[in-house]
């Protein structure tokens, strides 16, 4: 118990002396600790499930990249050795991603939702900069209803950006396939997924937000996106209930 409490006060401490005790007490006393640094843990699941898929340094597609390290679904596959392609059209995170993900390409840019190449991006408050969006009805919702949790807000301002295909991005960083998709965009989640190539692209693993919001505060099930992937090969490997993973049905089925 003494142990347990004084590494909980010690985690918290910024001093370079305090870090090498944290990562003492870490690696000697807590060898089942480990660190998640997207929303719900989604980054030790798909670390996981990789690992059954005996795939070691997966490559991955982060859509929405938004903050290079918090929240973050692929930071804790970089930290491990992967590399991938992130794409974030909000400047201030695109220049984050470039600070602290050298290793990764960055795309400052949007992922074509329909057969334009271009879309208005609504940008809010830097404090809810997770809500930025080039949908103009999941935009319109914050400004008009939001929820209890996070309120109304409005966007500061509204961009003309430009949008790249998602099958051309795969096809100009990767070779054959990403092995993870990671897309988080706001409203647009399902229309991006549907974009892609399947019968040439074959991902073994997608995670994509499938809580959502409605007027009264009422939060939803976006069902279509598991229907979606389901007649596409794919099935629910884990279920964070704000995020779903992924998995395709064959890489999973030939396991040794």
């Amino acid at each position: 118990m003494y142990l347990r409490k004084l590494y909980v006060k010690l985690f918290f401490m910024k001093l370079p002396v305090i870090s090498k005790l944290k990562k003492l007490l870490i690696g000697s006393f807590f060898p089942f600790v480990r660190r998640s640094y997207s929303q719900s843990g989604e980054d030790i699941i798909i670390s996981d499930l990789f690992h059954r898929l005996q795939i070691s340094n997966p490559t991955y597609l982060d859509i929405g990249a938004n903050e290079p390290v918090s929240l973050n679904n692929t930071y804790r596959l970089y930290t491990r050795g992967s590399k991938g392609v992130c794409v974030e059209p909000n400047l201030v995170m695109y220049k984050r991603l470039l600070q602290k993900r050298p290793k990764d390409t960055i795309i400052n840019a949007g992922v074509a939702f329909n057969e334009k190449w271009e879309a208005d991006f609504y940008i809010f408050p830097a404090r809810f900069h997770g809500l930025n969006t080039f949908s103009k009805e999941e935009a319109e919702f914050w400004e008009h209803t939001g929820n209890e949790e996070i309120g109304r807000h409005k966007p500061e301002q509204v961009i003309r950006m430009k949008l790249i295909e998602i099958n051309e991005i795969i096809e100009k960083y990767f070779t054959g396939h990403p092995n993870l998709v990671s897309i988080d965009v706001e409203g647009l989640d399902l229309k991006i997924a549907k974009m892609i190539n399947f019968e040439k692209y074959k991902p073994e693993v997608f995670c994509l937000e499938t809580l959502g919001f409605v007027e009264g505060n009422k939060e939803i099930r976006k069902t279509d996106i598991v229907d979606f992937f389901t007649e596409k090969g794919y099935f629910v490997y884990a279920d964070t209930y704000i995020n779903t993973i992924f998995c395709r049905r064959d890489a999973y089925q030939n396991l040794a």
